[in-house]
């Protein structure tokens, strides 16, 4: 193995492993999970909604907090101990209990996850070359898609032994997720504490993106929290159902980062961010023209691949505008992204309480999507 390859594939496999618990696993293994949860009354439809959204709120917490965390005790052990606390929440939701019980576990594991988040991708970065980031950065947010692809194949085989079956399920994942990733870290500085400025003359074109970012967040929620549902329940076909189609959304979601990093690597971020954008609002309209099975499965396969997508294009295009000062503009459009999100997730679960229907929810990420492609044009140039 080359130097390069081997200063690309070590971090790469340590940041694909913190996205696949922190994020893949932690939030997403939630969705197939939700309705068999409300079958079996464990919680209402709005108590999961709730605790669907809280969990955004703490991803946000965790992204704001993270990095502060890392220069504390240090990135290798923060990363660490996130990831064993990913793991933990899934064995504590394991135990029945109401929406009181729940809640503060599924917070937690928001926590870990958005501290994973934004700890682990600029870390990634600092450690391969230059010309290798994009695909890095691919590689990194494949970790998301696989971690949905096995949360869609823990939960529905091992449901048949009831939802707790399944929490301790996830559980052993997660641990087996840690312990592989535990010597793979790469030995970077934590990122710097917050100061300086972020925007204007300092990082030109960085609070479009970051508006744009945050308003992605808006148009991948419809799927990502509520997707597994609208099949199961709200078109009537059932848990296996909503399964197989959410493996197709996280099937999508381990190839799509990839293909955008590369696309990327070739053509610019900002090209492949809007080339991604267009393709998400497809997804988003498919379910409000059609219910043909064929058609949602390829509304299913492009939101996934988009979703986690535009999470490494902008992390490329980050890297781009920001040179060094990554890991704070990165801290930030988490920040953005999870405050964005949070805000669609109550939003979306008082929508649907309202309405009993899904469609509407599809129909707010559609704009969400729509008000930020004009944000995204080139602006500002590139840093070394």
């Amino acid at each position: 193995m080359s130097l390069p390859t081997a200063g690309l594939w070590r971090p790469a496999l340590a940041g694909c492993l913190a996205t696949f618990l922190g994020v893949g696993l932690q939030r997403f293994a939630y969705s197939p999970l939700l309705p068999a949860m409300i079958q079996d009354g464990w919680v209402s439809p709005g108590a999961g909604g709730v605790l669907g959204a809280a969990n955004l709120g703490a991803y946000l917490f965790g992204a704001l907090y993270g990095p502060a965390a890392g220069r504390r005790f240090g990135l290798r052990r923060t990363l660490r101990g996130a990831m064993l606390l990913a793991a933990a929440c899934f064995a504590l939701c394991a135990i029945r209990g109401s929406l009181v019980w729940l809640l503060p576990w599924r917070f937690l594991a928001g926590v870990a996850g958005g501290a994973l988040m934004v700890l682990a991708g600029p870390a990634v970065q600092q450690a391969v070359p230059v010309g290798r980031r994009g695909l890095a950065g691919g590689l990194l947010f494949a970790g998301v898609g696989l971690g949905v692809v096995a949360g869609a194949a823990i939960v529905p085989g091992l449901l048949p032994w009831g939802v707790s079956a399944a929490w301790l399920g996830l559980c052993a994942a997660g641990l087996l997720s840690a312990a592989a990733a535990w010597r793979l870290w790469p030995d970077v500085p934590p990122p710097p504490p917050r100061g300086g400025r972020l925007f204007g003359r300092a990082v030109p074109g960085a609070g479009l993106l970051m508006i744009a970012y945050a308003l992605a967040a808006v148009a991948a929620a419809p799927h990502m929290l509520w997707w597994a549902d609208f099949i199961a329940r709200g078109l009537g076909r059932g848990t296996n159902a909503g399964a197989a189609s959410w493996l197709i959304w996280g099937v999508a979601g381990a190839l799509g980062p990839a293909v955008c990093g590369r696309l990327a690597d070739r053509i610019g971020a900002w090209r492949a961010l809007l080339a991604a954008f267009l393709v998400q609002e497809a997804a988003l309209a498919i379910p409000l023209l059609s219910a043909a099975p064929w058609l949602l499965s390829l509304s299913a396969a492009a939101a996934g691949g988009t979703a986690i997508g535009v999470t490494a294009l902008t992390l490329t295009r980050i890297r781009e505008l920001a040179g060094e000062g990554t890991p704070r503009l990165w801290a930030l459009g988490t920040a953005a992204y999870g405050a964005a999100q949070t805000l669609a997730g109550f939003g979306m679960a008082g929508l649907y309480a309202a309405t009993d229907s899904h469609l509407p929810l599809f129909g707010l990420g559609l704009l969400g999507g729509a008000l930020a492609l004009p944000l995204l044009p080139p602006r500002g140039g590139q840093a070394p």
